[in-house]
């Protein structure tokens, strides 16, 4: 009771400090110790809104399900004062994250007509509920149609908060639930301009609405955008129900907001969590959502999240904790190409999906490049930047642009603004070859870098032999069966994972270049606030359309597999997925053409249906979770910040080290310190899911250089979940390497049935000290 006492005393000063030092003031999120209220109270939200009873609104949120505490804004010192309190836990500054921004049920072997599979199997995800966490919805969308669906599932506990603008009856059988948090978004920036977004789930981004349709959308016919795309879409889990809830708003998705809906999301009774929302890498006990996404999981609730956009370059992977499924993106079989026909003949690839009025037929149009006009910086008009154009200079022509800085849509609208007539944007070297096709405001396409240097080489000599450059854009529509298929999308980030390097992310890639999806009224597919057209659907690229497939197929699994954990689901799809192309082909790199690596796609691109019947996988506890905080060193109260619980570390460091969480991946990284010869192993168990009486033979394709071996060389399954353990010990010799320097091998376990491959990847990772 004293603590009660000193605790209500500390948060009134607290409040009354904080009105005076607003301007100073960040959002925190606090972890308090769930045992310590006192009984006079009925809740802990009486006992944290009680003790702020001078100022209420010093308290942004309460959290009771995935985390214990609440978040308030505070000053350093005050941060600081309340983290010395014996019986707060942990105080957490809060991270701004942003948004990770159809042919695909086909293109992954999900047809409607089967009468075998997993869609059947699964009753196309009937009854189990996807929560999105995103920037809400546009619930008019025929994708969110209830025709046909049973009544709402008798374990759900959410609700559609109603508001001005979204009624309670926007949400149906379908979507049957709909909340938002704003909170963190207002308490960082002040009140909510409602001219511009929606204080409701209600969607002003489109964002939130394609995600949640490519997860669970309904079968629509006919769907395109301005003409592209033609055919049926449909979601993932095409009866799965909904809940959105809203996070994300104009200026970012606020972690206090994320973990308040992590926690509702939980207490409604999601099965699974949708999250394609990304930000820093940090350790795990300042991740809010690695916080909220432990307790999901805790609670046997698959967690997706998208690895993030940052790619190609190396360690740009987010969404990193070993407890959610990472998910990285590759492109489908359908293209949309748009080249550029040059004045010297040459043809230039490119993609885009513009919908008209077209430049005229065989007419050549004056080409300049920004960079190179008269009146500006340079840099800013290569860009294409808002007031760095010339309308002299530009009226009439087509312009190229280099990616960067600014969207690719919104520098059409500045090249329209100014006069111009069509546009050519140009990726540069760290962009590669990797296009994405955007719904222009004029005609334009993307090119790669090298089609970007030709046009500039093209434009350079013309004026050199001063002869006018000129170009036209031919739009060619769609075109299917692209070859190779899948790709590596140029945009995914990729490992090595900064956080855990022995746990290997991303974990898998799913469609997410150039996905069609729902969209909402009111938003111009361009998405620049100029654009007045209106379409049901939209093409995104991005990990954060990766996602959602996922999470559509997590939901199937687990429709098809009620008792299966989400580890099992994950191990699943992991075990399962393929690493070869349409040609039968390693996977490709999408920014250089060059053969992709396990840091690019993990244990490669999922593959729904072989996942319905993977034969064995690796099951994991959140006491195993536990056991690999603690041999990543991480410290008691660290540990329970995100597990909500103590660990016996003697117990865990001597059972053996962080390598053995068992994950349907290995990876190891020797630091050379002059020792000539390194080794390693690995322990593992398996579960059989597939025929009882089962025997499994390994087969190993050793690292180059490295040997590798597992005992039992032989798994004898006697009936369907039956556990039974591995070793696998990987010897290595000293590789010669520059001070900083890495070197990376790769190589495969495989446990083969007859009929089923269960494959995990073995990265073996070599670095020099500095």
């Amino acid at each position: 009771m004293a603590f009660f006492f000193f605790f209500f005393l500390f948060l009134l000063t607290l409040s009354s400090s904080s009105s005076l030092n607003d301007i100073n003031s960040l959002t925190y999120i606090v972890h308090v110790d769930h045992e310590a209220k006192p009984s006079i109270f009925p809740t802990h939200r009486h006992w944290y809104t009680s003790s702020l009873t001078s100022t209420p609104s010093s308290i942004i949120h309460t959290y009771d399900t995935v985390f214990h505490g609440f978040s308030a804004r505070l000053t350093a010192q005050e941060a600081t004062h309340l983290l010395n309190h014996p019986h707060v836990i942990s105080v957490i500054p809060e991270q701004v994250r942003h948004l990770h921004t159809t042919r695909s049920p086909e293109f992954l072997g999900l047809r409607s007509t089967d009468k075998a599979g997993l869609l059947e199997e699964s009753d196309f995800g009937s009854d189990l509920v996807i929560g999105v966490i995103d920037t809400g919805v546009w619930p008019e969308r025929p994708s969110f149609d209830d025709r046909g669906l049973g009544p709402v599932p008798t374990k759900w506990k959410g609700q559609c908060v109603p508001s001005q603008d979204f009624p309670a009856t926007a949400c149906n059988r379908k979507l049957i639930g709909a909340r938002f948090f704003c909170g963190g978004y207002e308490a960082t920036n002040g009140k909510m301009n409602e001219t511009t977004e929606f204080r409701s789930p209600r969607d002003s981004d489109g964002h939130g609405t394609h995600t949640a349709s490519i997860s669970a959308g309904r079968y629509v016919f006919p769907a395109s955008i301005l003409g592209y795309a033609r055919g049926v879409a449909s979601g993932m889990a095409p009866k799965a129900r909904l809940a959105a809830y809203k996070v994300c708003w104009n200026s970012g998705c606020y972690d206090s907001d994320i973990l308040a809906a992590f926690d509702t999301a939980v207490a409604d009774g999601v099965d699974v969590i949708s999250l394609s929302v990304g930000g820093v890498v940090v350790p795990y006990y300042l991740d809010a959502i690695a916080i909220g996404a432990f307790g999901a999981i805790d609670r046997g609730i698959f967690v997706s999240a998208s690895a993030g956009n940052g790619g190609p370059g190396a360690l740009t992977v987010t969404n990193v904790a070993p407890w959610m499924t990472t998910v990285g993106a590759g492109t489908i079989d359908r293209d949309f190409p748009a080249n550029v026909k040059l004045g010297n003949g040459k043809t230039i690839p490119g993609v885009s999906v513009y919908g008209g009025p077209d430049l005229e037929p065989g007419q050549m149009y004056p080409l300049v490049y920004g960079g190179s006009l008269l009146g500006g910086d340079g840099y800013s008009s290569s860009l294409c930047i808002e007031g760095s154009l010339d309308p002299s200079l530009v009226k009439g022509k087509i312009v190229l642009c280099d990616r960067g800085i600014n969207s690719r849509a919104t520098k059409g609208e500045i090249v329209r603004k100014n006069g111009g007539l069509g546009m050519i944007i140009a990726n540069g070297v760290f962009d590669g070859e990797g296009l994405v096709a955007d719904c222009h405001v004029l005609p334009a396409t993307s090119v790669g870098a090298s089609g970007g240097d030709e046009i500039r080489r093209y434009i350079s000599e013309s004026s050199r032999s001063s002869k006018q450059p000129t170009a036209t854009i031919v739009f060619k529509g769609t075109r299917l069966g692209i070859r190779p298929a899948p790709v590596v999308a140029s945009f995914s980030a990729r490992g090595p994972n900064p956080e855990s390097p022995e746990i290997l992310k991303p974990d898998v890639i799913a469609p997410g270049l150039n996905i069609l999806a729902a969209w909402p009224d009111r938003i111009g597919p361009s998405g620049v606030p100029s654009d007045n057209r209106r379409t049901e659907f939209n093409i995104l690229s991005g990990t954060s359309m990766a996602c959602p497939h996922v999470s559509g197929l997590a939901a199937l699994l687990k429709a098809a597999h009620p008792d299966w954990s989400p580890a099992a689901i994950r191990s699943a799809l992991m075990t399962t997925a393929y690493t070869v192309d349409n040609q039968d082909e390693p996977m490709v790199d999408e920014s250089t053409r060059n053969t992709s690596s396990v840091m690019d796609y993990g244990s490669g691109h999922v593959h729904p249906t072989k996942a319905m019947d993977p034969g064995l996988v690796y099951d994991i506890t959140s006491y195993d979770y536990i056991n690999f905080l603690c041999n990543s060193n991480y410290t008691g109260a660290n540990i329970v910040t995100i597990t909500r619980r103590k660990a016996d570390c003697d117990g865990a460091r001597r059972a053996g080290h962080v390598g053995n969480l068992n994950y349907p991946s290995f990876s190891v990284v020797f630091q050379q310190y002059g020792e000539s010869k390194m080794s390693t192993h690995f322990i593992r168990t398996v579960t059989n899911v597939g025929d009882s009486d089962a025997v499994y033979e390994v087969k190993i394709r050793p690292p180059r250089g490295m040997n590798v071996t597992v005992e039992p060389e032989k798994l004898s399954f006697r009936r369907v979940g039956q556990k039974l353990s591995f070793v696998v010990r990987v010897k290595t010799m000293e590789v010669k390497l520059s001070p900083g320097a890495t070197s990376v091998e790769t190589g495969y376990i495989v446990w083969s049935d007859g009929k089923r491959n269960v494959t995990s990847p073995l990265v073996v990772t070599l670095q020099q000290p500095l």
